[in-house]
């Protein structure tokens, strides 16, 4: 701290405007955060903060003292001013604490970004440097004005060129439309259509189960932390699965970044999309996909690889799908990887290949599964022959993973039965993170986290055979994939000329790009990505990826 710019006001100089003294350091830095991309600067807060750090006080120890208690609120102002979740969410989630010390380290590794720490040992040795010979104070309470005129502004962004795509097809329901240049207001009304739209939409499946429609299992393999942005990540996108699929989605949107969330989507997959809050009220019977293939004759059936223990993943599976509990013992295969929460994770190879050989040794003649794995999760770690664990790395797991659903693929097609294996990934891992969330983070559910590589493949059906994958370019989610079991079951695609790949693919439902956690949204609105945060009222661009 310089002599020309005192942190305490001496008594006799009480009289005296005081100066912010080392305060200007904590403003400076954030502006220079700001510049960065790294706050959602509260204007009005940081202004009424340095105005009572510049209220004249009449003696030494009052100053001591306000500086004292200044200091926990600006620990607070500038959390506030951050992308980081509030504390109240953490509170919600205490299964927080299960986490193990590793995963916390971990976690606490990410945070650290040298380059910033780089700048702001820069940024502090020239407040040290031109402290005694400028008046920082001035440059301080000008920036937080500046800011507070520019602020001020209620346009969000200029209009953008509308978003290719949107338009309902023949067939297809309706999807909001974006009306008029973005602004709070405009976001607002557009997210109440789209909720408004999405209640009405429904998957009509047939009343009652035909005896002339195809015999086939239905298995859906939830995969968590999986996304397109993970693949270009990993250069995996080109691996040999994706090449064998039948049809990939390429605008799929999860809609959530957290696992229970995306699996209760997935299950009430039959109806349009809700607000998370709506997802644990009682939904429609008509929703619940896997319901609506049990009336259909389907057997259904759940299994992991992993315990389902945390967050209660596994009873709220059963419950929100009306599942029941899974049959396959996994305890006596071996694990080479632990969770974040020191739980077994098993391999998804050894798992899948298990249930499918009860599942050929029952008579059921139709199965519809819901697998869920976990064998990406962030935090997991590798069993080492000691005993001890370490970090696991993404691209080898997602390596084992993909080359585990192969040879799934290759098991299936040996069995000679009639299969529609649907790979639906709950959420990506945000391996890169961006300006408001660090790596591994999913408070925000940003399109490089719920853009996720849907695909499907139609095993030992006549007439499906394929060397490459149809794409779905339309921005999709989980109500077209119901309607395209729906249309399977029904034989739409089943013509005299053989299978018709257009039939089952034409004018399948859209859905407009909107993602929700708890507490945040975001949306795209005009090719443009915005987000809100519930305890911030407003819409606000979302910035670009890096700075």
């Amino acid at each position: 701290m310089s002599s020309a710019e005192p942190l305490v006001l001496p008594a006799q100089e009480a009289s005296r405007w005081p100066e912010l003294g080392v305060w200007n350091f904590y403003f400076l830095l954030k502006f220079l955060l700001l510049w960065q991309g790294l706050l959602n600067f509260q204007v009005l807060p940081n202004l009424v903060f340095a105005a009572v750090l510049l209220v004249p006080l009449q003696s030494a120890w009052a100053c001591w003292l306000r500086n004292l208690l200044a200091l926990p609120v600006a620990v607070a102002l500038l959390y506030q001013d951050t992308w980081l979740p509030p504390f109240s969410r953490l509170l919600e989630r205490p299964e927080v604490l299960q986490l193990s010390g590793d995963y916390l380290l971990e976690l606490a590794g990410r945070t650290l970004d040298w380059h910033l720490l780089g700048a702001c040992l820069v940024l502090l040795v020239a407040y040290r440097l031109l402290a005694p010979w400028l008046r920082l104070t001035t440059l301080s309470v000008a920036g937080l004005l500046w800011l507070a005129v520019a602020q001020g502004v209620p346009e969000l962004a200029p209009p953008a060129a509308p978003l290719q795509g949107q338009a309902s097809s023949a067939g297809a329901a309706p999807v909001a439309q974006p009306e008029g240049p973005a602004s709070s207001a405009a976001l607002n009304a557009y997210l109440e259509r789209f909720y408004r739209d999405e209640q009405a939409r429904r998957t009509a499946f047939p009343a009652e189960p035909s005896a002339a429609a195809p015999a086939f299992d239905l298995l859906v393999v939830n995969i968590c932390s999986l996304a397109w942005s993970d693949l270009d990540a990993t250069s995996l996108r080109d691996h040999p699965l994706w090449r064998r699929m039948d049809v990939v989605f390429d605008r799929f949107n999860s809609a959530t970044a957290y696992s229970g969330p995306a699996a209760i989507r997935l299950l009430r997959a039959s109806c349009g999309q809700s607000a998370h809050a709506g997802l644990y009220e009682t939904p429609d019977n008509q929703c619940l996909l896997f319901d609506n293939l049990a009336r259909l004759g389907f057997a259904g059936s759940l299994l992991l690889n992993h315990d389902g223990r945390f967050d209660g993943f596994l009873q709220e599976v059963r419950n929100e799908g009306r599942l029941p509990a899974p049959l396959v013992e996994l305890g006596q295969l071996r694990h080479d990887l632990v969770g974040f929460d020191g739980s077994p994770i098993w391999r998804d190879r050894e798992v899948l290949g298990r249930w499918w050989q009860q599942r050929q040794a029952g008579g059921e003649a139709r199965v519809a599964l819901f697998y869920n794995s976990i064998t990406l999760h962030d935090g997991n770690r590798q069993r080492l022959p000691d005993g001890r664990t370490r970090s696991a790395d993404y691209h080898s797991r997602a390596q084992v993973l993909l080359d585990d659903l192969n040879a799934f693929v290759e098991q299936l097609q040996a069995s000679g039965r009639p299969v529609l294996l649907a790979l639906v990934p709950e959420h990506g891992a945000s391996l890169d993170g961006d300006r408001m969330q660090i790596a591994g983070m999913r408070e925000i559910p940003t399109p490089a986290i719920t853009h996720v590589p849907v695909a499907l493949k139609l095993i030992n059906m006549p007439g499906i055979e394929r060397s490459e994958p149809l794409h779905v370019a339309e921005p999709s989610s989980y109500l077209a994939l119901s309607e395209l079991v729906a249309r399977l079951y029904a034989g739409t695609a089943q013509g005299e000329q053989g299978f018709d790949w257009g039939a089952l693919l034409a004018d399948l439902p859209q859905t407009p790009m909107v993602s929700e956690n708890s507490g945040t949204v975001v949306l795209d609105y005009q090719g443009a990505t915005y987000v809100r945060i519930k305890e911030r009222s407003e819409w606000l661009p979302y910035p670009p990826n890096k700075p």
